[in-house]
């Protein structure tokens, strides 16, 4: 394996984990507002068990992962066993079979808004490239971080084309795209050798040509957003900045809130991403999400090996081979793709 191999995987599994950090710390915090938190945990530092009640993680143990990171790898397997041609009706196959399996493992945290919306239509009979024409929620974003480890960040185009590709049958929306792709763009960065400043500046790139496809809805220009949402909180406190991202940006399951919200956590961290973690974590809203994206993003910047390994050892229900297992290969698959690119040029 040559180093440059090596060291790609080490920024891919730092994505996967990464978001599987920001995940189980903010499961137990989700849907509860930011007073609500401190109320029942204090300020979040540290894996804990939802509190029995919780709408959604009750019975979860501390550092249980939820639905984001089982999405993103399971995006993952299929991107990997479709090759160069998105196979959707696996895609949405595999949506419908997670969901069967975590209902019979009592979980509450089930498909979003948008996918459950459009996966209805597809079982009705409208085409998959229909189906997903009023996703406009986060659920693409949270799940993206595979197509970034897999793509090579330049032709732009094709980079967001593959984006739009894996969106169509469920997030097939302007707003929806430009999320993913700025998400996806900000983990290929890191995974060529990026770090967090630069990986922003790919995002919003990506953001502005992902906001040319799908159909359009209403909603704030996401490049427009990230922009001003990691603005807002540049240079600030901590626990400013964290009222800042609740007051302004919004912590909702709204793209154009909880994405901008990713992007402002990261540049609080600053591409720090157990601290990506823990300032999401404490925001309320959508913080499993929010932290899944960050931190994911935080953590292809950064690499697995600079991941804090006595936390990952705590996490619940990842099986760590599995995700080496597949960071490799979507590595193998992105080195592939820079190959031919480079023989084409030649």
């Amino acid at each position: 394996m040559s180093d440059a191999t090596s060291k790609a995987i080490d920024r891919a599994m730092g994505a996967l984990v990464g978001g599987a950090l920001g995940d189980a710390l903010g499961m137990p915090t989700q849907l509860l507002s930011p007073v609500r938190i401190a109320e029942l945990y204090g300020h979040v530092e540290d894996f804990i068990e939802p509190f029995p009640d919780h709408p959604v993680s009750k019975g979860l143990a501390a550092g249980t992962i939820t639905d984001d990171t089982e999405q993103a790898l399971l995006l993952g397997r299929i991107l990997v066993e479709s090759g160069d041609r998105f196979d959707h009706a696996r895609w949405v196959n595999a949506l419908l079979d997670w969901e069967r399996e975590v209902k019979a493992r009592g979980s509450y945290d089930l498909l979003g808004p948008s996918t459950k919306r459009a996966i209805d239509a597809i079982n009705n009979g409208v085409p998959a490239e229909e189906a997903g024409r009023s996703g406009d929620t986060n659920g693409a974003a949270m799940r993206i971080a595979p197509v970034g480890i897999m793509m090579p960040l330049e032709p732009l185009e094709g980079f967001v084309g593959k984006v739009a590709e894996t969106c169509r049958a469920t997030h097939n929306t302007s707003i929806a795209i430009a999320s993913a792709a700025a998400v996806a763009a900000a983990v290929s960065r890191g995974v060529a050798g990026g770090g967090w400043r630069d990986a922003s500046a790919s995002a919003v790139a990506a953001a502005r040509r992902g906001a040319t496809l799908g159909h359009w809805v209403t909603g704030g220009d996401i490049a427009a957003r990230i922009v001003w949402a990691q603005d807002i909180v540049h240079g600030k406190a901590i626990r400013d900045a964290i009222r800042l991202i609740t007051d302004l940006v919004g912590t909702g399951v709204a793209s154009q809130e909880s994405v901008p919200a990713a992007f402002a956590v990261l540049e609080v961290a600053r591409g720090d991403p157990w601290q990506a973690a823990v300032i999401s974590a404490n925001l309320g809203g959508d913080t499993d999400t929010i932290g899944a994206i960050a931190a994911g993003m935080a953590g292809a910047c950064s690499g697995f090996s600079r991941l804090p390994q006595q936390h990952i050892a705590r996490l619940v229900g990842l099986d760590m081979s599995e995700v080496r297992a597949l960071a490799a290969d979507l590595v193998a698959a992105r080195m592939a793709k820079i190959g031919s690119g480079k023989d084409a040029a030649e």
